[in-house]
């Protein structure tokens, strides 16, 4: 009997461990997130807001802002799939370094200037699209 409450409690203990560390995990790949999409996500919450109302503007960023929380665990689920937790680990250290914090001040101006030039782009390409679709 006394083996078998050793065996549950190490059982148990080591779930206990393996679930705070999924957690810190995850925690940590938050993190990433917020650095690395907040640039994408101001972005695309300033062209919707385009199209909303003004008199509107406020209750639909409040709905905006409280549904990040649950994107932000689906996407937090497919990089823990995609990447270890040192690799979480070691991109965190990088969004730490000088270049990575000029890399994160400089995320919305980049972004904008991207999509730009991906809209230029994409409009030379429907013309060659065109030629072949023919």
């Amino acid at each position: 009997m006394k083996k078998l409450f050793f065996v549950f409690a190490l059982v148990l203990v080591a779930n206990l461990g393996s679930a705070q560390t999924k957690e810190a995990f995850k925690s940590d790949v938050l993190k990433v997130l917020k650095v690395t999409a907040s640039s994408q996500m101001n972005m695309a919450k300033t062209q919707i807001l385009k199209m909303i109302p003004a008199e509107k503007q406020a209750a639909f960023l409040v709905e905006f802002d409280a549904s990040l929380p649950s994107y932000y665990d689906k996407v937090a689920e497919v990089y823990m799939q995609e990447y270890t937790h040192d690799d979480i680990k070691q991109m965190l250290k990088f969004y730490d370094s000088p270049i990575g914090k000029k890399m994160t001040q400089k995320g919305d101006a980049l972004t904008e200037k991207v999509t730009a030039a991906a809209q230029e782009w994409g409009a030379g390409l429907q013309g060659i699209m065109m030629k072949y679709m023919q």
